[in-house]
């Protein structure tokens, strides 16, 4: 076996571990939202701030796209296509990169713990809720996602355009 080979190896297990721990506590916490929250009253944390409060979410992030279950898996089937491609094939494992190989697995992790629900049940089990802003009630996969989004606005701001020239070579001009 090659470096090359022996590289995406080692990179193919830690991301496979560290998003199987990620999709177990997605799992776990929506077990948890079915077992203690469906049929109930909300359960409040912080009065007029936040509380647990079940929802069988059947269409994609704010509720767009209800009922319209096979355009979403496909798309989430293709965009974990391109997430696996990115952090094998185009993503360094050095040190400098780190931070991007983290956003790649927050992205999986979170598409796949929703990729379950749907698929299984149909819906996505969503249970959180700020009250206070009447923000769209989300979970814990949602949170990996929208972590990974804001590290990734931080790495456009502070990458250099060489970087991302390693991981996206621009085509070049002839």
């Amino acid at each position: 076996m090659n470096q090359q080979s022996k590289t995406i190896l080692k990179k193919a297990i830690i991301g496979i571990l560290c998003s199987v721990i990620l999709i177990l506590l997605d799992q776990f916490t929506k077990h948890l939202a079915v077992k203690h929250l469906k049929d109930q009253m909300p359960v409040v944390l912080w009065k007029n701030v936040f509380e647990l409060s079940y929802l069988e979410n059947r269409g994609a992030a704010f509720g767009i796209l209800q009922g319209k279950q096979w355009p979403l898996i496909i798309f989430t089937v293709i965009v974990l296509m391109i997430i696996i491609y990115l952090y094998l094939m185009r993503i360094p494992s050095e040190k400098h990169f780190g931070l991007l190989n983290v956003i790649a697995i927050l992205f999986f992790g979170g598409a796949i713990g929703n990729f379950i629900d749907r698929v299984m049940q149909g819906y996505v089990v969503d249970f959180f809720y700020f009250r206070l802003i009447d923000f769209p009630v989300f979970n814990v996969a949602d949170i990996y996602v929208t972590v990974a989004a804001i590290l990734l606005i931080l790495c456009l701001l502070f990458y250099k355009e060489e970087d991302f020239e390693r991981i996206l070579p621009a085509k070049k001009k002839k």
